[in-house]
């Protein structure tokens, strides 16, 4: 499913309009800067739980030595910081039926 059929489900199932529908879909997902409820509060550290659902977090890996496969080179990966999806328990059992 992409966004636009998103869109359309959700506004079918609310009574909103497609357009509409697609509005609060990209002020939720949308990853542009300054955009999306979700993205925003992952910038700023914090995480996102809905209950039953899942939760989006972050996550830091830390910096380290790996190996360049084609020329066996040992290379430093810096650190970074990522973003994660962890499913609550009622998506995990609905998905695993």
């Amino acid at each position: 499913m992409n966004k636009k059929e998103m869109a359309a489900k959700l506004a079918k199932k609310t009574g909103l309009s497609q357009a509409k529908a697609l509005e609060v879909i990209n002020a939720i997902f949308s990853a542009e800067p300054r955009e999306g409820i979700i993205a925003v509060e992952l910038d700023a550290g914090r995480k996102v739980t809905i209950p039953g659902f899942g939760t989006f977090a972050t996550k830091s890996r830390a910096a380290r030595v790996g190996t360049n496969p084609a020329t066996g080179e040992k290379i430093n990966i810096p650190a970074k910081k990522y973003a994660y999806f962890k499913p609550g328990k009622t998506l995990r059992e609905r998905v695993a039926d």
